[in-house]
């Protein structure tokens, strides 16, 4: 038997629900507010990294693989950037991130030292793996050859990023304790993901 996308999505990414294919064909039809949003979610993916390790100063680990995450979600912001004045355009405003703050929802901001870590290192896992399954999807779905291979970069630089996040909440706290909650977020945002509206004027 092949394997279907949601099959592929699920093994390689551990998520449980594929974007809907017509996402790709609203995207391309709005590319100058794909590429704006793209261009926020790389720069928030960099402060958020940098305020990761702002709280966790005692975890080296952290600090360690974090750095170059930074780094590299900050040329990422500039690599966007680039693409848009090359093209002509300007970046918008960013807009209200409701994937995101659905996700922030389900974090347990009143729990231990421990739980907090593990959702805030889950969350960004989450974030990173559906951002990378969806620059897979524009890698392969878009008809322009130019964009499939502008987003084919991305999808290759960030697909271990999900993994690390996951990795690190291993390496301080109890790998079972980390895999069942991570079960939990999958489950979660699966819903969120089931509920949201299909649009193409945003990563997520």
């Amino acid at each position: 038997m092949s394997e279907t996308i949601s099959d592929h999505t699920k093994n390689i990414l551990g998520l449980q629900l594929p974007t809907d294919p017509r996402w790709v064909n609203l995207a391309e039809m709005q590319l100058e507010e794909i590429l704006t949003d793209h261009a926020w979610c790389e720069q928030k993916a960099a402060l958020t990294c940098i305020s990761i390790i702002q709280k966790n100063f005692d975890k080296a680990l952290v600090i360690e693989e974090l750095g170059p995450i930074v780094t590299e979600e900050w040329g990422h912001f500039r690599s966007v950037l680039a693409e848009l004045k090359k093209r002509g355009l300007n970046l918008g405003k960013p807009r209200k991130d409701i994937y995101v703050n659905k996700l922030i929802a389900f974090q347990k901001k009143d729990g231990s030292p421990d739980e907090r870590f593990l959702d805030n290192m889950l969350i960004m896992a989450l974030i990173e793996a559906r951002s990378c399954e969806r620059f897979k999807r524009l890698s392969e779905g878009m008809e322009d050859v130019y964009m499939r291979k502008f987003y084919r970069r991305f999808m290759e630089s960030e697909a271990g990023h999900y993994t690390l996040f996951i990795t690190l909440a291993e390496y301080y706290l109890d790998k079972k304790v980390v895999r069942r909650r991570w079960e939990q977020w999958l489950a979660y945002e699966k819903e969120v993901m089931r509920s949201e509206e299909v649009r193409g004027d945003r990563i997520h």
